[in-house]
């Protein structure tokens, strides 16, 4: 494994995730063979409620890949935005 936090980081994600008082969830898994998958759950029927949880969301998930690529958060965006569009989610 490169990454020898790894396996810690998916032990306290699986952990944080039975939490109560959470009020949305997204987890996204990427397989070694390219395969991948999302779980998305929101405690929420508003429309605004929801927008606000998935910007949240996007933030964190875009800040730390930035951080983590040594990248700017705008080319983060700039590809993740090329790649969902690429994508067909079932």
């Amino acid at each position: 494994m490169a990454n020898p936090q790894f396996e810690e980081v998916k032990t306290e994600a699986a952990a944080a995730i039975t939490e109560q008082d959470l009020r949305s969830v997204y987890a996204g898994l990427v397989h070694e063979g390219g395969r991948h998958e999302y779980y998305l759950g929101n405690d929420t029927e508003e429309a605004a409620e929801l927008r606000e949880a998935a910007a949240i969301q996007l933030g964190m998930l875009t800040r730390v890949l930035a951080d983590r690529s040594d990248s700017s958060v705008e080319e983060v965006a700039e590809l993740a935005a090329e790649r969902a569009e690429e994508m067909e989610l079932r």
